[in-house]
This record gives structure tokens, C-alpha cells and sequence, in this order.
């Protein structure tokens, strides 16, 4: 008997011992908080007394299939490219790109030590630790990689959001946003770099997760988008904290660019700023829906600044 919030079918229960080993059963399923656009368990295999412990991420958005019908092939060869360069990355096992085998496009990885921390004991060190992951991320090369980097919004036809307060900083944002990009030299990112993709055991990170958006692009964007999510969490003193540990990591090699850090932000324009649901279910709950309109505001205003503009 399967215990835990069990909800996987029979038809995907035997791919996953088939893929492992055929002669375990599945002991338990636990559904992981945290995930938004696909779901996550976290299984149990046993042969005798042996334990086995396993991650499955089942894509279940049938709008992000409908435009990437690829995923979970691109997140098994992202995890395989950030796995050969000694990057702290769960082993990929088993994937089945359509849903031929399991019913459901899905990964299967192995389960990482650590836990997803948001309210750090040690606020500078959690921030050193995080840009010295990001820069071992950016060192990769990634000349043969499939997936490139593209914006998720159209800004051609961007306007300023109307929830905002500060529509003309807004208009100015975006008219940069349209300039032609500063020149970059392509390298490995994983393009959903945030808090609440890292884990940590023992006050130092164990892992990183969430890999089906890597791909070859520019570091600014990566940069751009822990630091929005920093923004939003704690505030704009910190996200320039993380920015200046970059910098001192990553030394000559890097040259810092507002306007990625805009353009991360306009990437995530659908509609007024919501408190995302995966950092109350990591003990974040005194954010709101007002104060993150209002922290994304100031942010576009201090990159507008930063931007000179």
C-alpha cells in the first residue's frame, strides 16, 4: 500500500519501477510545496529494508505544453549539462518527453539534501552563497546547447501597466527596454534562478532545482531575475547586495547592465503584482498584494536611475 498524498497512476507508478529497479515497490508519495506550473512529489522506493528517495516532476500546464511541447526533454538535457560540470544538480534517472510511457510528461531525479530557506539566519552569507552559485552556473559553456535565450513578453507592443502609480517611469523603462541589447557573450543560465529554487543543508546550498527554462543567454538576466525576486521579498537595499557579491565573485569578467535587470522585470509583467504562492508555502506570510505593487514600483524606479535615463 502507497501511503502519503498519493495521486499518481498505476500506468506511472510502474514506469518509475521500471526505470529504477523492477524488482522495488513505491512505498510513499509526498507532494512538494512550492511548485506553481507543474507538480511534485517526493517518492519512496523499497526492496527489503533498502530506501530509495526520488523526485518526480510530472508537467501537468497544458499552456505551457501547448507552447513547449519539449519541457521535459529541455529540462533533462539542462540537468544533464549542469550535472557534467560538477554544478549541485539532482541526477536525472528517467524522462518521458510526451507522456508515451507514463501517461504525462514527466522527470525523474534524484532527491537532494536541503531545504528551501527564506529567512536566513545570516542574511550576507546567504547572499555571498547564492551569487557564487549563479557566477559556477554562468562559467559553463554552452556552445552545443539546443535551447537560447528569448524575452517572455512582446515588448514591441508593451504599454505601461495600468496598476501602477508611476505610469512615466513605467514608459521610460520600456522605450529602453526596445533599444537594441548591449552585446553579451552567450553562456549557460538557468533563466529561473530565485530563493525558492535553492536548497540548503547546513547553512550552505545543497542544490539547485527547476531546471526546464536553462539555456544559452545572457548572465544580466539571470542576475535581473533573483534580483526582481529579491526586490519583492525584501527589498531594493538587498537585491543590490546580492548584485555587488556578484560582482566581487565573478570580477572582471562581468559587466553590470541595467537594462537586464529592466528587461527581467517587464519578462514578468501579466497583470498586477501578485504575492507568489510558493513563498508563503516557504514561511514567507507578511507580504501582500499592495506591497508588491508598490515594491515594483520603486524597483523600476531605482533601475531607471541606475539606467540614467
Amino acid at each position: 500500500m502507497i501511503t502519503g498524498s498519493h495521486s499518481l497512476t498505476d500506468r506511472m507508478c510502474q514506469w518509475i519501477i521500471q526505470a529504477v529497479n523492477p524488482q522495488a515497490s513505491i512505498h510513499s508519495v509526498h507532494k512538494l510545496p512550492g511548485a506553481t506550473s507543474s507538480l511534485l512529489y517526493t517518492i519512496i522506493l523499497k526492496e527489503g529494508d533498502a530506501e530509495q528517495y526520488l523526485v518526480l516532476r510530472e508537467f501537468n500546464n497544458a499552456q505551457w505544453l501547448s507552447e513547449e511541447p519539449d519541457i521535459a526533454l529541455h529540462e533533462a538535457c539542462s540537468l544533464d549539462m549542469a550535472a557534467r560540470t560538477g554544478l549541485p544538480v539532482p541526477n536525472l534517472i528517467a524522462y518521458d518527453t510526451r507522456g508515451e510511457a507514463c501517461g504525462t510528461p514527466a522527470i525523474l531525479m534524484s532527491h537532494l539534501k536541503g531545504k528551501v530557506v527564506l529567512n536566513p539566519e545570516n542574511m550576507q552569507n546567504w547572499l555571498h552563497q547564492l551569487a557564487e552559485v549563479l557566477a559556477h552556473i554562468h562559467k559553463v559553456e554552452t556552445d552545443n546547447f539546443s535551447w537560447s535565450y528569448f524575452s517572455y513578453n512582446d515588448i514591441e507592443t508593451m504599454d505601461f501597466p495600468e496598476w501602477s502609480q508611476v505610469p512615466e517611469v513605467w514608459k521610460l523603462a520600456i522605450s529602453y527596454a526596445k533599444k537594441p541589447h548591449p552585446h553579451y557573450k552567450p553562456c549557460f543560465i538557468h533563466r529561473d534562478y530565485h530563493p525558492a529554487n535553492v536548497l540548503w543543508h547546513e547553512n550552505k546550498v545543497s542544490g539547485i532545482v527547476d531546471w526546464a527554462n536553462a539555456c544559452r543567454g545572457p548572465t544580466g538576466i539571470d542576475l535581473g531575475h533573483c534580483r526582481w525576486n529579491l526586490a519583492m521579498l525584501y527589498g531594493i537595499t538587498i537585491a543590490d547586495e546580492f548584485l555587488a557579491a556578484y560582482k566581487t565573485i565573478a570580477g572582471s569578467s562581468f559587466n553590470y547592465n541595467p537594462y537586464w535587470d529592466i528587461l527581467s522585470v517587464i519578462d514578468t509583467l501579466s497583470g498586477a503584482p501578485t504575492v507568489y504562492t510558493g513563498w508563503k508555502d516557504f514561511g514567507i506570510t507578511n507580504l501582500t498584494d499592495a506591497l508588491m505593487i508598490e515594491r515594483t514600483d520603486h524597483y523600476i524606479e531605482d533601475l531607471v536611475n541606475k539606467a540614467k535615463l
